[in-house]
């Protein structure tokens, strides 16, 4: 991984951890990074790790297990990992609590209008009982993700009567409601919900799904939320329907990413949009390089990886 990344992710505490569960090569210069590829069974990566190509797998005949200290694994692992037999993990569940913590907070700025608050201050001054709040909220959960899971977990848990709805087409009614959702469609979700949260990956059966049909069913008043891929929403419809007033959105992602200067969204009141970070930033990235750590003490021992990606299950995961 990029060597300021390293040391964030995995400091000096975690390295010794490390130590004592393997040789660890000693740091390269990316110039001769044959020379330790060439020994290397485990390759802990992270973000700044160049793709694994056949050709970058050809100089590590040795690897056995491949343990990804970030998130997604998409941009990372080619056909040849596969071909090669070499497992793979990933520290998403790690990632994974600061998106809900994340997500949670950002529903509860969209119950109470907070943008649009903020933008008519000083004529809403004082705010009266009657405006909105996030008391019997309905929430609608666009993926069943692990990310998705922790944030209808954590609304199912709260006393104030909040209505959870979601939509995923790998999910059934029966599941849905052991995870605290009420399974619907997704027009359905999007009538009813006043706060709709995405966390859908990327697909190609995803790729613009909350289209200008599906926003123009929002609530007046409602909000939608978009921690999971910019490209699920169709953006121009979005920037239309929020352009009104009618709807306000919360962005940590976009399609394309970054906007380009002068892009409606940018200067829209009722719109807020967050460069990306709604993943482990800061101090929390050592979570991602702990996980990697345990994942490791766990293949050393023989023990089955919390984290582990199959080549079957990449597709649907973001």
């Amino acid at each position: 991984m990029d060597p300021a990344v390293a040391e964030s992710v995995l400091p000096a505490d975690l390295r010794a951890r490390l130590s004592s569960l393997v040789r660890l090569a000693p740091d390269p210069d990316r110039r001769d990074l044959g020379t330790v590829l060439a020994d290397a069974e485990i390759l802990i990566s992270g973000w700044g790790c160049p793709r694994l190509t056949a050709d970058v797998l050809a100089r590590a005949p040795r690897l056995r297990a491949v343990i990804h200290a970030a998130g997604t694994v998409k941009s990372l692992v080619s056909d040849a990992v596969w071909e090669r037999g070499i497992v793979v993990s990933s520290a998403a569940d790690a990632n994974a609590g600061p998106v809900a913590s994340f997500t949670l907070a950002l529903i509860t700025l969209a119950a109470r209008r907070t943008l649009t608050m903020a933008a008519g201050y000083p004529d809403v001054w004082p705010a009266s009982a009657d405006r909105t709040g996030a008391d019997g909220l309905t929430v609608g959960i666009v993926g069943a993700s692990r990310i998705g899971r922790r944030v209808i977990a954590e609304l199912a848990r709260s006393d104030v009567g909040h209505e959870i709805l979601l939509h995923d087409p790998h999910v059934t009614d029966d599941e849905a409601h052991r995870l605290g959702a009420h399974r619907v469609d997704l027009a359905e979700l999007c009538r009813r919900s006043r706060v709709v949260s995405v966390h859908a990956p990327l697909l190609p059966e995803t790729k613009g799904l909350l289209d200008a049909d599906m926003l123009a069913l929002l609530p007046d008043g409602g909000a939608l939320i978009n921690t999971a891929r910019g490209a699920v929403v169709d953006t121009d419809a979005l920037a239309r329907e929020c352009a009104t007033g009618r709807i306000d959105a919360y962005l940590d992602v976009t399609d394309p990413e970054p906007l380009p200067q002068g892009h409606p969204l940018l200067s829209l009141p009722n719109v807020l949009l967050t460069p990306h970070i709604a993943g482990a930033q800061g101090s929390e990235v050592r979570r991602l390089g702990q996980y990697a750590v345990e994942e490791t003490a766990r293949w050393v021992a023989g023990e089955p990886l919390l984290g582990e990606v199959t080549r079957e299950a990449l597709p649907r995961l973001a």
